[in-house]
């Protein structure tokens, strides 16, 4: 029997508005990707992203242009060779391993060579706003042993030292999604040293990233714009001190496998995010887990609802994906 590929177009409310440097939205649009084969269905989620010359209309026809290889059996190498790193093959790949899966009747760490992934702690994201704002959400989520706090636009000394203040004890990381200049960068670097930041993720635009060479780097720097896969890693171990892995950017978790072992072997951590979606999105991801210093797979807590059989969230603590959800 022919596999048969099936895709949906969905919209998850977020829970209020999700704000970053780039813009706000109330809303997650994701893809599902289903593919089946006799009794059995596999599906993986994307999220496409815009900043990476993605829409939904593209990222759907890119899935649907391999329909016909998937009728006739489409292997996560070939998919490799067929589809660029993004949205697009995420959604395909991850739908290969849980039909995999499902047909073998194994779990898909098993199926990649690892250890069951165990309950992990997730950072928990503050979007951006004022200082006034930001605290108040701080002081709000204070009980979450990490929080994730978005930056990148005129005043952010302000808002750090506003959100230490309100929420003393929690740790922190940072995530300025390019927002940065050069002229502000030393400024905010020792802020973030003032607030006891322990990670900063992508402070200037992946195009303009040399002025992190050679600097002094008294706070971990993290790649999240300037890494998708493979290709060019070892050009940022000058800039770099981390890098965060999205199945969004690996496109799926074929690469992102291999992305995290070469980074490891190159000496970067490893840090395991994501953008926002369901917990279809999170599932696949978790198989990295144990291979990450930060975990920052928080996208169902930020909706104001979760797909059926979605993943157990305790607090801050996430748990495995059980097999009705994926894998």
């Amino acid at each position: 029997m022919a596999r048969t590929l099936e895709i949906s177009l969905e919209s998850w409310p977020v829970a209020g508005r999700f704000t970053i440097a780039r813009g706000s939205r109330t809303e997650a649009r994701v893809i599902v990707a289903e593919i089946a084969d006799g009794p059995h269905t596999g599906r993986g989620e994307c999220v496409p992203y815009a900043r990476y010359g993605e829409s939904m209309e593209s990222v759907e026809a890119a899935i649907r242009s391999l329909a016909f290889d998937i009728r006739n059996g489409l292997q996560r190498t070939d998919l490799q060779k067929l589809l660029p790193a993004g949205a697009a093959r995420n959604a395909l790949d991850c739908a290969l391993w849980d039909l995999e899966a499902k047909i073998s009747g194994r779990r898909a760490w098993e199926l990649a060579g690892l250890p069951p992934p165990m309950p992990v702690t997730t950072a928990f994201t503050i979007s951006l706003g004022t200082p006034e704002e930001m605290a108040e959400a701080a002081r709000a989520t204070a009980q979450r042993p990490l929080l994730k706090i978005k930056l990148g636009a005129e005043g952010d000394e302000a808002r750090l030292a506003a959100v230490r203040a309100a929420a003393p004890q929690v740790r922190l990381i940072v995530d300025a999604n390019e927002g940065w200049t050069e002229n502000n960068l030393a400024a905010n670097i020792r802020a973030c040293v003032a607030a006891g930041v322990e990670l900063i993720e992508q402070p200037l635009p992946a195009q303009a990233d040399d002025a992190l060479s050679g600097i002094e780097r008294p706070v971990p720097i993290c790649a999240d714009e300037s890494v998708h896969d493979r290709a060019g890693l070892a050009d940022l171990a000058d800039r770099y001190d981390a890098i965060n892995v999205k199945l969004d950017k690996t496109g799926g978790l074929t690469e992102a496998l291999a992305l995290t072992e070469e980074a490891a072997a190159l000496g970067f951590r490893i840090m395991i995010g994501c953008m926002v979606g369901t917990s279809l999105a999170m599932a696949p991801a978790l198989l990295l887990a144990a291979r990450a210093r930060a975990v920052d797979l928080d996208g169902p807590l930020l909706l104001s609802r979760d797909r059926q059989n979605g993943l157990k969230y305790e607090g801050s603590t996430v748990h495995p994906p059980e097999p009705g959800l994926w894998g």
